[in-house]
Parts: C-alpha cells; structure tokens; sequence
C-alpha cells in the first residue's frame, strides 16, 4: 500500500510537478555493461540533465530513467542547435472591405461537413509570432511569459536526443551516442513519454481534452473521424514536423485521388454498359464453328472459339473506347498531383516555421563523426572543422552497394522466371484437365494461380530485402540523418519496385510475344510451350494480375500495421497481468490493491517504431502511386482501390501512432525527401508503359487499323469492326502436325496474321501485320510527345509557390529585421535608464 501511495506521488509529480519528463531511458539490472551505463549518465548530468531512476511496476529487471532539461541547459542547446522561436506578434494588413464581403459569402454557403469545428480543437489556438534563432545574448528579444511552455514538448524532446546522441560512454570519439548503447544492449529502449492517456471517463465535449495525446485520439485517431480533415498543427506539434509533413502529403494524395476514382470508375461502368454490344464480344460468342488449335502438344483437343465468351467480355471491361482517354488523363493527373503538392508544402513549411531550416539545422550523424573523426576539413559553410568522408573510401563503398543491389535485382528476375515456368506447367494441366469447369476457363485458372504464386514470393523476398538494404546502407556511412534516410529509401524502392512490377511488366509486354505459331511454337527447354494470349487479347492477364496483387497487397500491409501491433500489445498485457497475479499470491496481497501504471511503465509496453522511421509508411504509398498509373490503362479501377485504401490508411495510422507506438522522436523535415523525385520519375516512366500498355497489350490498334484499313466501309467509318475477329484469326492445317481424316476438322485457328497454309509462301506474314506494326510505333511516338507536351506546360502553367506567399515571406523578412532593430534600441535605453539612475545615486 505504501508504495502504491509512492507510484500514485510520482504519477502525479509526472502529470502536474514541477519537473517535466522530456525522456525516458530503460534498461535491465541484469546488464553486464554497467560501467558503460554508468559513465554515460554521468556525462549526462554533466551536459545540465536532470536524471531519477525509478523501477518498473509490471518487470522486477526493468528500470527506467527519467530525463528533464532544465531551463539553462534547454536554452544552450537551443542556441547550439539554432533553434528558431517566437519573439513579436505578427501583424498583418488585410482589405477590411475584401475580408468582409468574404464573411458574408460564406454565411450563405452550407458549411462543409469535413472541416472541423473550431470548438472541437479548443487547444489549436497558437501565437502566430515572428521567429529567428534563439540566442541567449537577445533573450530579452523573445517573448517568454512562462519558461514551462516556451519551449514546446517536442522542441524538449529533440533537445534531449541531440545531447544523447553526443554524449561519451568511453573514452575515445568513436565512444558515443544512445544508438550504440541500443544496439549493444547497454539500454533497451530510449523514446519521449506520452503525455498521459488517449481515453477518458467524461467526453471532450464537456469537460475538455486532458491532453494533447486525448485530443489527437478524439479529433483524429477515431474511425467517427473518417471523413474529416486532419488537424495537422496538432500532429506537427504532438509528432513534430516529420511525421506531419507524411499525414499532410497522405491526406493530399487521397483527396486528390477523388477525381482520378471517378474517371476510373466512369471509364469501367462505360465498358460494363457496352459489354452486350460490344462487336468483338458478339462474334467471339457466336463463333460456333471456329475451332481453335490446340493449346499444348499432347491429351490436348481443339475448341471452340465461343467457349471463350466469358473471358471476351470481362476483356471488353477493360479494354474499350476509354483507355486511351483515362490513360492520358490519368498521366496529367500525376502532373497536377505533383506540381499542386509543392505550393501546398510551401505553405506548410512557411506556417511551420521551416523555410529557412535545413541550412542552419542540419546535423552530422553521430556515426559518421565517429566514423571520420580523426580527417577533418573546414566547412564552406559555417567555416568550422568537421570530419568527412574521402572520396576514394565513398566510392569504394558505392560501388560495393550498387554491386549487391543489382545482385538483388537478379535474385528478382530469377522468381520472376521461376514464375514464368511454373505458368509455363500449369497451362498445360489445366488445359489438358479431365474437369470440364477448369478445362473450359484454363485461362482464369493459369492466371490466378500464376498470380498467387507470384504475390506469395514477392512478400517472402521483401523481408529480405529489407535486411540487405539496410546493411548497404550503414556499409555507405551517410553524412546525415537525411542522406541515410534517402538512400535507404531509394534502395527499398528499387528493390521493391522490382519485386512487385517484374511480372507485371512480363505479361505487359513479353507474355504471347515470342510464342511461335501452330507446328512451330518456341520451348522453354525444349519442353514447355511458350505462353500466347487469347483471341481477345493480352489485357485481361494484366488486369487480373494487377488487382489481385494490389487488393492482398493491400490488405497484408493493413494487417502489419495496425493487426499485428494489435496482437503484440495484447500478448504483453496479458504476460503483465500473469506476473502481476503471480507476485500477488506469493506475497498475500490482497488482489483488489490495484496500482495504477505510470506513463512511462505504459509506454515500454507499447510497440516502438521503425528503426528507419517513416520509410515503410511512404514506400507503402509510393508503390500504390505506381501501380494507379504505371499500367492504369489496363485497369481503371486501381484509383477507386486506392482511394478506398487511404481512407482507412490514414485513420489506421493515426491510431496506430496514438495508441499502439511508443511516442517517436519530434524530427523535423521541410519536405518528403526522395520520395518526390521517385514519384517525378514514376510520373514519367507512367507515360512511357501506358503508350506500350495501349500500342502493345490491348487490341486498340489493331481494332483501329481494321476498321480504317480493312472495314466493311474503309476509311469512312472508324468504329465498325465487324468482320475483325476473323480477320486476327490465322488458319493452320492440322494434317500437317496431326493425323486428322475429317476434311471438316482439318483446319484450326490461331491469333496472329499469317499466310494460310496454301499460299505461295505459307505461314509467312502479312500485310495486315504491317500495317498493325506500324500503327503501333506511330502511336507510342504521338502518345508520348503528346503527353510529355501536355505535362510540361502544365508544370510551367503552376508557380511551385504561390505569389501570395513569397509576398508574405518577403514583408515578414523585413519586418523581422526592423522589429529586431527597434527591439535592441529600445533593450540599450532601458540599460542607459538604468545606468543613468544607479550613477545618479553613486554621485554623491
């Protein structure tokens, strides 16, 4: 009872007492590295920390130590630090008359049901202020009404990880930081507490949000919020700006994600509604008499091109009149998408205090220092000594990791193939099946299977993936934190990228490409028959491949992130509560004196978060991005799944971040890093596969080249096709292969334009054939020009920041230098004042 009497003292000295904890360290009394521990706290209450250690509640070998920075040593890190804080109100001259007018426009408009109410966020009210780095020397310059709140909790937090990451536990430079002592097991975990818990007995709507981790949870975390806004100032100050600046770029990618389902979703119900009069359809589904060659070698029979019809009309959903449209459509969208994200980020990071910040607060990795200590250069910069990389050490290194990222990239290509055999197998016992079901539709079966197959080693090799890419890096010895981020990031991607598209870009533009004709198919082996596409075309291969990896895809990830750290919480409070029912009865203590866990006890049951930070959250979206317009024209519906994904992506991991995660360390960013490059790049390589995906894959070409060239009414109507299915369609003589006697069965069909068997030169290519080719090369060379037209004018058409906000940034950079200036002078007439007062009682 005495000691929960204690616990329930500290609880309340943590939520209400005069010492703030800043950070939480842990480790365990059974460690050998005592001397290391030891040493390291003593260095850092040499730097001006406040360290108290206090046992664990729920594990007898678990201590956590808590860390508070008082207000001296807070003030010298700022400063080292260059720390930008605020120092005057800011002010700013509006037209009264234009202001308003607005205020009654809106009064007559119905208010928008996403936005939240401003008494929702009650706590959002922030002083909107001028800032510059803090200086001790100009602290009178600052407006500092409480020393407790001028320095925000994640502004502390960051504080306390800079000094840990810089701080000895040996002696000699490469003896330092907390990451170290982590990976050495001297400590367990290092992270900044919640501030307090995201559930309360009395709802916020009358009595208040207890905290800012409960105002998150009401306002944003909570599935009822789902079609709301993000309150993204209180993310970026609960989370700091890193982790804002992912949910701003998130909800931005889904709410411009709504036009792009629409179109998409127009797109396939025009398919849908046109699919019973679709002529390619219709003569597929009435070709009784059309017997198509056999599909393998052997226990294989001809059949009938109608036994297809299903499979010509799901086609005709994705292969129609619109593709083209929503291909093009959908390469400017990425365009827009892009160059409207970048004036939305500059908002951001002016609201946010973060224009000016990656030059001044850039950091060097305490493993690069440790690293490259004894070579040091001057700084062109700040002109200060620093260590640094040789060139000759950076380019040994890089081309050791582009060797094993490449080797990666074959591994790849070796599933990938693995694949392609195992297709290669399956269509010849799904064709030559005894199951009449399987036997009719042996194209869904290859396909489905090839396709699960396909998903299954793809999640298998990136946990792999994830282990080299993380050793390449560390091998590479980045600079900073960003620079480890980026190329760390841009080896995820590739390896990734590669892992989940080299199938699909295989049935794009490989698959029936190469698979010879009847009496004359290649072998893979000389054994197994090449893969070719239906009479209907390629396209519906791809669809099926691209949604069933995107909707498991999908589907997995959520699980990983919000199911899995669901159960591993669970596990550890059910492990708690076994110990706590055991200590009990040993003791006699009587089960109802419950002591109520601190914060700090909570928090070391939580998950904590990636080592790599915000990597796998941006990947994740990254690769959708890619798979909604790399090969969108084969299937429309991609945006529609995304869309529906990120709704629940973003609630997911607000939830994820509030209640299931240990609170990450405060990082700040001034943009997405890398990532927007990849999505550049993706934009780009977008327009190149859906000019293939269009030429290539689907039957729009050569539908077009029918009906201008070979029509029933040649160049004069466009869109009648009738006769085109027969005219795609080659003749083969089965005599020449098989012993057939029935003058009837004779003669089978297959896709391609060749000669018939009784033309002069049999079995060789038309001109049809030709004309097709042709068409095709003209469309990607026009689509692509086209296009790439479209996007760059568009990218000039769009300032990266708006005019109204350089004009704010400029006037607010000249205000602050007058206001400093004004703020010194009259700093020297109180001195002279007070000078002035002192000499004047002295004179006598």
């Amino acid at each position: 009872i005495a000691y929960g009497c204690v616990m329930k003292v500290l609880i309340n000295s943590y939520f209400h007492g005069k010492k703030r904890i800043d950070y939480i360290l842990v480790y365990r009394k059974s460690s050998p590295l005592v001397e290391k521990r030891v040493t390291f706290e003593r260095n850092l209450r040499a730097e001006g920390l406040m360290l108290e250690k206090v046992p664990s509640l729920t594990n007898t070998d678990i201590m956590f130590v808590k860390i508070h920075v008082p207000w001296d040593t807070l003030c010298k890190y700022a400063e080292q630090m260059n720390i930008r804080m605020p120092f005057r109100k800011k002010m700013y001259f509006t037209d009264w008359k234009s202001k308003v007018m607005g205020r009654q426009i809106k009064s007559w408009l119905p208010s928008n049901p996403m936005k939240l109410d401003k008494e929702a966020l009650p706590d959002l009210e922030e002083t909107d202020c001028y800032t510059a780095p803090f200086s001790r020397a100009r602290m009178h310059h600052f407006t500092i009404n409480n020393r407790q709140t001028f320095f925000s909790n994640s502004t502390r937090s960051r504080i306390v990880h800079h000094v840990l990451q810089r701080t000895k536990y040996e002696d000699g430079k490469s003896k330092m930081g907390i990451n170290r002592l982590l990976g050495n097991g001297t400590y367990e975990a290092a992270f900044p507490p919640h501030e307090g818990g995201y559930r309360s007995r009395h709802p916020i709507n009358t009595h208040g949000a207890q905290n800012h981790r409960h105002l998150l949870y009401e306002r944003w975390a909570r599935w009822g919020m789902w079609y709301k806004y993000q309150p993204l100032d209180l993310i970026r100050r609960y989370f700091g700006e890193k982790i804002g600046l992912y949910f701003a770029w998130l909800g931005w990618y889904t709410g411009m994600l709504i036009p792009a389902a629409l179109v998409g979703l127009f797109v396939f119900l025009y398919g849908l509604f046109t699919m019973d009069t679709s002529q390619v359809s219709k003569e597929i589904c009435e070709a009784n008499t059309t017997i198509m060659c056999p599909m393998c070698e052997q226990n294989c029979k001809p059949w009938k091109l109608s036994d297809s019809c299903v499979y010509a009309k799901v086609t005709h959903l994705f292969d129609n009149g619109g593709t083209v449209f929503f291909a093009i459509f959908m390469a400017i969208w990425a365009t827009v998408f892009l160059e409207f994200w970048k004036r939305r980020r500059a908002e951001l990071t002016y609201d946010w205090d973060l224009i000016d910040w990656e030059e001044e607060e850039e950091n060097l990795r305490p493993q690069f220092e440790a690293k490259y200590s004894r070579l040091e250069r001057v700084n062109h910069i700040s002109g200060k000594p620093e260590p640094f990389q040789p060139f000759t050490d950076k380019l040994s290194r890089l081309i050791i990791s582009v060797s094993g990222i490449f080797f990666m990239i074959s591994l790849v290509l070796t599933a990938v193939f693995a694949v392609v055999v195992f297709r290669l197998i399956a269509m010849e016992k799904f064709a030559s099946i005894d199951w009449e079901f399987v036997k009719k539709n042996w194209q869904f079966a290859t396909s489905g299977t090839g396709v699960c197959i396909n998903f299954m080693i793809i999640m298998s090799l990136n946990v792999v993936y994830e282990k080299v890419a993380y050793l390449l890096t560390n091998l590479e010895h980045p600079r900073t934190e960003s620079e480890w981020e980026n190329s760390f990031a841009l080896k995820m991607f590739l390896f990734q990228f590669v892992n989940l598209n080299s199938s699909t870009f295989y049935i794009a533009f490989f698959l029936g490409r190469f698979a010879g004709r009847p009496g004359k198919y290649n072998q893979l082996f000389n054994r197994w028959r090449l893969e070719e596409c239906h009479p209907s075309g390629c396209l519906i291969d791809l669809c099926l491949q691209m949604g069933v990896i995107m909707v498991l895809k999908q589907i997995w990830n959520n699980f990983m992130e919000l199911g899995y750290p669901l159960l591993q919480n669970w596990w550890s409070r059910r492990k708690m509560k076994r110990t706590e029912s055991k200590e009990r009865t040993g003791g006699g203590q009587n089960m109802e004196n419950k002591v109520q866990l601190p914060q700090w006890d909570k928090d070391w049951n939580l998950q904590p978060m990636n080592a790599h930070g915000l990597v796998d959250e941006y990947l994740e979206m990254v690769l959708q991005f890619g798979f909604i317009t790399i090969f969108v024209a084969a299937f429309p519906l991609a945006p529609l799944l995304a869309l529906l994904n990120n709704i629940i992506e973003i609630r997911l991991d607000a939830y994820k971040f509030v209640t299931q995660w240990r609170r990450p360390m405060p990082a700040r960013a001034t943009d997405i890093g890398i990532w927007h490059g990849i999505l550049e790049g993706i934009g780009v390589l977008a327009v190149i596969t859906n000019a293939f995906v269009i030429a290539i894959t689907s039957d729009y070409i050569p539908r077009f080249v029918y009906a201008f060239r070979y029509g029933p009414c040649g160049n004069v109507c466009l869109t009648i096709t009738v006769g085109y299915m027969n005219s795609s369609l080659s003749v083969f003589d089965m005599g020449e292969r098989w012993n057939v006697s029935e003058e009837q069965s004779r003669y089978c069909r297959y896709r391609d334009y060749r000669a018939s068997p009784r033309s002069p030169v049999p079995y060789d290519f038309t001109l049809q054939f030709w004309h097709v080719l042709a068409a095709r090369l003209a469309f990607i060379i026009v689509f692509e020009h086209l296009v790439f037209g479209v996007k760059s004018f568009i990218a000039y058409l769009i300032p990266d920041m708006p005019k109204s906000l350089c004009d704010r940034m400029r006037r607010e950079k000249y205000l602050t230098q007058e206001m400093m200036y004004e703020a010194e002078l009259e700093h020297l007439q109180e001195e002279r004042k007070k000078n002035g007062r002192r000499y004047h009682h002295e004179w006598p």
